[in-house]
């Protein structure tokens, strides 16, 4: 039986977004691998998520920011949207989509880290995980 243990991405500049996620999406790191990649695995407070971010000169990083927020987001869930989407507005995201409720009776809002990745802060009627 395989288990779920992190999706990758790769980023311009790993001690900042390793930073920035930490502060604001309460993500810790669990490793860091140095350079040249300067590979960071980030962990979510459940301990269950967890993300490799990493730098590679021979790849182009993505234009997360020019890309729709359905090709690629990550979702945080929170009892508080409102609260969270403020939050983190003054932490230096942006907004992409205000909150709103969807058919299903799920609160979602889109926004952007400051590097564009796409963060989805959602509300579930009925909780999935």
């Amino acid at each position: 039986m395989l288990n779920f243990e992190h999706t990758a991405f790769l980023v311009e500049d790993t001690k900042a977004v390793a930073d920035w996620w930490c502060e604001h999406l309460g993500m810790e790191v669990v490793r860091y691998g140095g350079p040249p990649s300067h590979m960071t695995f980030l962990r979510d407070a459940s301990g269950k998520t967890m993300f490799e971010i990493y730098e590679k000169d021979t790849l182009n990083t993505p234009a997360y920011a020019s890309m729709h927020v359905s090709v690629l987001h990550f979702a945080f869930y929170t009892d508080d949207i409102e609260r969270e989407r403020d939050r983190l507005l003054a932490a230096g995201a942006s907004i992409v989509d205000d909150v709103y409720t969807t058919d299903a009776g799920d609160q979602l809002a889109m926004l952007r880290d400051p590097w564009g990745g796409a963060i989805q802060v959602l509300k579930r009627k009925t909780p999935m995980v």
